[in-house]
């Protein structure tokens, strides 16, 4: 088939996108512990070499992947957990699919390929099962607690104490304490979220917890996440000595947390972004706002000087 400079250009660059993404689902199908995920990963992964050579039968080109595509990935994939860098790779797919619909009339298998990258979409939402993901309830507990409770204590000991290392010393007695008690408070919730009492023929073969988590694991991911926020917001009255610079940083961090955060569970879950960043953002300053108000109203009624 004869066709022009301009649709062979988009060809081409299908044809790379497919080669490339052939690449990352077999070095992926590599990496997975799962039979099951890795034999979908491993058809998916033929699929797109197969659309890359039906590009290539049009434009009788060879390609080169994108080296610097795969290994970002791959690596993402690794570090991020496999979810979240299928769907953020998913996404980039998706817009790059878009195109496919202006070449129907002009290449037959445009529709056919189409359909087969949305069936892939579905089967990866479909086999996608991570532990990390399971347990994002623990970490959201962890994280919401630790930006509202120590934005908020933070703000009220910079009115009240006005000396960044005494700040830094008392919030994170403070941090540390209130993270052992969430870890404990998830370890125990997760533990009362045992197996519904069954009277059906297979009840002996149903003794998972409901909630799918694993006690000690969510006590884990609860605490560990609050610590770790607590250390980022506490760094800056460690590291300066403007008590009110200080401040300010900490909640620019706390946006930064909640905006990251809420960023990978929007792309690993298929949530909304906005509503759960305003939401949350919302909550933390409101709660650092009050809280620094009656730092300074206690200063002032008890004459306490720092």
């Amino acid at each position: 088939m004869n066709i022009n400079e301009d649709v062979r250009q988009k060809l081409l660059a299908f044809q790379k996108s497919e080669i490339t993404e052939y690449h990352i689902y077999a070095k992926l199908a590599q990496t997975v512990k799962s039979a099951e995920n890795r034999k979908v990963l491993e058809h998916i992964a033929y699929d797109e070499l197969r659309h890359s050579e039906q590009w290539r039968a049009y434009t009788q080109q060879d390609v080169t992947p994108d080296r610097w595509s795969i290994a970002k990935y791959v690596w993402i994939s690794r570090i991020f957990g496999f979810t979240f860098g299928m769907k953020l790779m998913e996404n980039a797919e998706g817009r790059i699919q878009g195109d496919y619909g202006q070449l129907q009339d002009v290449i037959p298998e445009a529709r056919t390929i189409m359909q087969e990258e949305d069936q892939h979409e579905k089967a990866l939402l479909g086999m996608l099962d991570e532990e990390r993901l399971r347990y994002t309830g623990s970490m959201v507990l962890g994280l919401n607690d630790a930006l509202v409770e120590l934005t908020g204590a933070l703000a009220g000991l910079t009115l009240a104490l006005r000396d960044a290392k005494l700040i830094a010393l008392t919030g994170s007695v403070t941090g540390i304490a209130a993270a052992l008690s969430m870890a404990a408070s998830s370890y125990l919730s997760a533990k009362s979220d045992g197996p519904i009492p069954t009277r059906s023929p297979d009840a002996e073969r149903r003794v998972a917890p409901t909630s799918g988590k694993n006690p000690f694991k969510a006590s884990i991911y609860t605490g560990v996440t609050y610590i770790i926020t607590v250390l980022i917001l506490i760094l800056p009255y460690l590291l300066l000595s403007n008590y009110f610079v200080s401040l300010g940083f900490t909640l620019a961090a706390a946006l930064a947390i909640i905006a990251l955060f809420n960023y990978y569970i929007s792309v690993a879950r298929s949530e909304p972004f906005k509503g759960r960043f305003f939401e949350m953002a919302g909550l933390s300053l409101s709660i650092a706002g009050f809280s620094f108000l009656v730092g300074l109203l206690l200063r002032t009624l008890f004459g306490i000087e720092v």
